[in-house]
């Protein structure tokens, strides 16, 4: 790709994406399960949203309005996310476990130290799919935010054939976000201790994303 053609690309992408979200949202019906503890605690405190990363496209709609700051990688992929999550508010900061882990892990602490909200995608940016990694709970560790797994699902959507199984919803689905209880780490928790939490995250969002299929989901041919 020429110098030209990726600057238009970069220009061009996060204003044609922004614009399909803010389109696509304008058709969903959109319901929340058990988000009532989450509501109530953003508004007080800070806390930390975990959600697999093939449900991440409409995570910016879950935010509610509220400041929110997210790690995205440094690839081209990530500087186009990172655009067009700005068209909706939503802070990024980069880097990932292979590339600028340990700045981008500081940038997080220190936008929640200036007042946002941070989205965690535990299984980014290249999988294993649902496999939850560390750096959430080192996180939590390092903040005292409350870790609340969040996920959704539709009613009607498609499902790309990426490592990660991308959900597409479909216009005029009906979408429900679920939300389970938070997940509290000391800041003296031992390595042991956090690969326990590790794991009771991972299982959370296992279930909460099954329930959210079961329960919402209808997939469409792709």
């Amino acid at each position: 790709m020429t110098p030209l053609l990726e600057r238009v690309l970069l220009a061009v992408t996060p204003r044609l994406a922004s614009a399909a979200l803010a389109a696509l949202q304008r058709s969903l019906r959109v319901e929340f399960v058990g988000a009532e503890h989450l509501f109530d605690r953003w508004n007080r405190e800070r806390v930390i949203l975990a959600f697999w990363h093939n449900r991440v496209l409409l995570m910016p709609l879950a935010a509610q309005g509220q400041p929110v700051c997210i790690l995205i990688s440094y690839s081209r992929d990530g500087e186009l996310a990172a655009r067009a999550l700005a068209r909706w508010g939503i802070e990024a900061v980069r880097g990932s476990a292979s590339r600028g882990g340990t700045r981008g892990f500081l940038q997080l602490v220190h936008a929640y130290r200036q007042g946002y909200h941070l989205a965690v995608v535990p299984d980014g940016p290249r999988g294993p799919r649902y496999q939850v990694k560390r750096g959430v709970l080192y996180l939590a560790k390092a903040t005292g935010a409350p870790v609340f797994p969040v996920t959704y699902s539709a009613s009607r959507f498609v499902q790309l054939k990426s490592w990660d199984r991308l959900l597409i919803p479909l216009p005029f689905a009906r979408i429900r976000y679920y939300v389970d209880a938070p997940l509290c780490i000391a800041r003296d928790s031992t390595e042991e201790e956090l690969e326990q939490s590790r794991a009771e995250l991972e299982r959370r969002l296992l279930a909460l994303t099954d329930r959210a299929d079961r329960e919402t989901a209808r997939r469409q041919p792709a």
